[in-house]
Parts: structure tokens; C-alpha cells; sequence
């Protein structure tokens, strides 16, 4: 079996390891999303992993709900990441841009007081985070049927803009309760039209998007995330081995380089799963590339490997306190541990002043 320090190719490229950088909304960019310098700090610190995937990345205004986090749909912002590509792979690194629609997370005051979207007029439970504080979501509207065809031109448009930007490829992020999750899981799909109903046309959206993206950069660069274990702000599924198990088979036949899955244990430390992981139904329908995250330890990453359930792990929080993480793990070094009231400020502390472990 591999270890987590074994090469594994990636689509087009031999990743150095198995160990990941997890995709991490840091809250960094300017009001305008645009990425700033601290990012390029940041980025190169954590560029030994076998594959850096950058933080959740909006491709449009109607996909962007954040406050701070950055786009890929603007000149400017291609060229305010310039510098970050530049600096990771100055260090060594490969990054790939994940690819952002939050449908109903994003709140109508990032819209100019405009309806979300979603796959059905449904509204996210909790609130959202704006630039006022924390307000209550509003409903979504459905997206039109005549809007798809625009929605696919905006992952292409933001996915060549990645690639502009100096991206080693891009991930789809249709997992966590964003958009395509939205369209994925019955409990926020209530369509009756050809991306409503039967799982075969609830997939169509994910399928038509990872297409779209692997035909304007490549599937050897186009990866996707999925997160099928249990709610997820307020989406799910009845079925999610059938449902998640048909969306695999549909990715493995794209061809796309890595599916990497989001799945919190049902003692999640950072979300807590309703339903045991879906992982090895996953993994019998997708050939290629699996990464699992969430809640991972060294010791624990290296038994999935060891296992077959997987052929790497993404971390995020480890490796969010933590820059050179691998070559922590590789000398069985202690970990510094990671302070949440920083995981979204928009300065310096609690993210690039996590200190590296001492070389001897």
C-alpha cells in the first residue's frame, strides 16, 4: 500500500505526496473580491503539498456571497492572482482554483437585494454572513431552464480566467450545500424538469458543469469535490449511496483528473455527519483519484490509504496552523494547534504567522 509520502499521479501531473492542501475560506480578499498580497504569503508557505486546491473562488456576482472571499470573473482579479500562482510555484507547489457558486447562501446584499438562486424556490436554514453582520437568508429563486446555458458559460469564463491567472487546473465545488449540491439532493431539488425528479436528472447540472470545465481546460485539470455524508447547510438526500454512487460513474466517464470528498465523522469535530461516510460506494464507481477530508490524523490518513479507501487525504484545519505539514509528518513532529477567532479576519495573524517547524 502507498504511504502518504509516495508520488501519485494527478491528471497531468506526479503530485510529491498524498497530502493535500483542503480547500479553506480565509476571508482575505478585498470587499471587491479581489485577492491581495498576504494570499501569495500564504499560499507559497503550505506549496509542499502534494496539491494545494486554493479556497472556495466565486466565479460570478450572482455566485458570490462571502465577505472577503475572492472571485475569478474580473481582470483585475485574474491579475491580483497572478502573484499567488507565481509564488507556489516559485516554491515548488501545484494549485488548482476551486470554482464557487453558493446559490441560496448568497444573501440578496451581495446581490443589490436581488433573489438568490437555487434549484427550487427553498431557503438555506441560519443565517448568512454579510458585510452588516449576520442576517437571515431569503428565499432562492428557481433557476430558469433558459439560465443554464449562462450559468455553464460562467464556469468556463471563470475556469479560462483561472488559467490566465497561472492555475495548474481548477475543482468544481459541488459539495457543502452550495449550488450544485443544491441541485443534487432531493430535500432542495423539487423540479420536475429535466434537472429535477430521478437521480439521473439530478446530476445533469454536476455532469454539464464538470463537462464544460474539462472541455475548456482539460479533464487532466479538472478536479471535483463532493460532500455526500449528511446535511449540509440544510440539503441532503434520502438516498445518497444511489444518488452519490450515479454521480461518480458520471465524473469517471468525463475523465476529470481527482474527486476529492468532503465526509465528517458521525463525532465530526467541525460538523458532525447524520450517516456513515459514502466513500466506498464512491470508490467503486470513480477509477481515478480519491481524496477523503475532514477530521484526519496522520495516523488515521495513512489506515485509508493503507485500507484501499482512498489515494490521499486533504487537511485543512492541520494544515491551515501548520505550513509545512508533510515534513511535520514526516519527522513525527508535534502540531501547532489552530485558533478559529482568526480563521476569518482579514489580517496577518492566524494566517500567515503560523509559525514552521524548526530544521535541524
Amino acid at each position: 500500500m502507498p504511504s502518504l509520502f509516495d508520488p501519485l499521479q494527478i491528471g497531468n501531473f506526479t503530485a510529491p505526496n498524498r497530502i493535500l492542501l483542503a480547500p479553506l475560506t480565509r476571508g482575505r480578499a478585498t470587499r471587491e473580491h479581489v485577492p491581495t498580497p498576504m494570499m501569495a504569503t500564504y499560499y507559497a508557505q503550505r506549496a509542499s503539498a502534494g496539491l494545494v486546491i486554493s479556497e472556495a473562488t466565486g466565479i460570478s456576482r450572482e455566485g458570490m456571497g462571502w465577505p472577503y472571499g475572492p472571485g475569478i470573473w474580473t481582470g483585475q482579479q485574474v491579475e491580483a492572482w497572478k502573484p499567488v500562482t507565481d509564488a507556489v510555484h516559485a516554491a515548488g507547489g501545484h494549485i488548482h482554483l476551486q470554482l464557487w457558486h453558493m446559490g441560496r447562501i448568497v444573501h440578496p446584499s451581495f446581490l443589490g437585494g436581488a433573489q438568490p438562486v437555487s434549484a427550487s424556490a427553498t431557503t438555506a436554514p441560519g443565517d448568512a454572513h454579510t458585510y452588516s453582520g449576520k442576517q437571515r437568508y431569503a428565499q432562492a429563486r428557481p433557476l430558469a431552464l433558459d439560465e443554464i446555458k449562462r450559468l455553464l458559460d460562467d464556469y468556463a469564463h471563470a475556469a479560462r480566467n483561472a488559467m490566465a491567472a497561472g492555475f495548474d487546473g481548477v475543482q468544481v465545488h459541488a459539495a457543502n450545500g452550495y449550488l450544485i449540491d443544491q441541485f443534487l439532493r432531493d430535500n432542495s431539488n423539487l423540479r420536475d424538469d429535466a434537472y429535477g425528479g430521478p437521480v439521473e436528472n439530478r446530476i445533469r447540472l454536476l455532469a454539464e458543469v464538470a463537462q464544460r470545465v474539462a472541455d475548456t481546460v482539460g479533464a487532466g485539470r479538472t478536479g471535483v469535490r463532493l460532500s455526500p455524508n449528511g446535511d449540509s447547510q440544510g440539503v441532503n438526500d434520502s438516498d445518497p449511496e444511489a444518488l452519490f454512487s450515479a454521480a461518480a460513474r458520471a465524473l469517471d466517464g468525463i475523465g476529470i483528473a481527482y474527486l476529492e470528498l468532503r465526509e465528517p465523522p458521525l463525532n465530526g469535530t467541525f460538523g458532525k455527519a447524520d450517516r456513515a461516510p459514502v466513500h466506498p460506494v464512491i470508490r467503486k464507481a470513480f477509477h481515478g483519484p480519491l481524496f477523503l477530508n475532514s477530521d484526519y490524523s496522520q495516523a488515521r490518513a495513512q489506515a485509508a490509504l493503507d485500507a484501499g479507501e482512498a489515494d490521499g487525504i486533504a487537511f485543512g484545519r492541520p494544515f491551515l496552523a501548520n505550513p509545512d505539514l508533510p515534513y511535520r509528518f514526516a519527522h513525527g513532529l508535534p502540531l501547532n494547534p489552530d485558533v478559529p477567532a482568526t480563521w476569518y479576519s482579514q489580517g496577518p495573524e492566524g494566517y500567515t504567522d503560523y509559525p514552521a517547524a524548526a530544521r535541524s
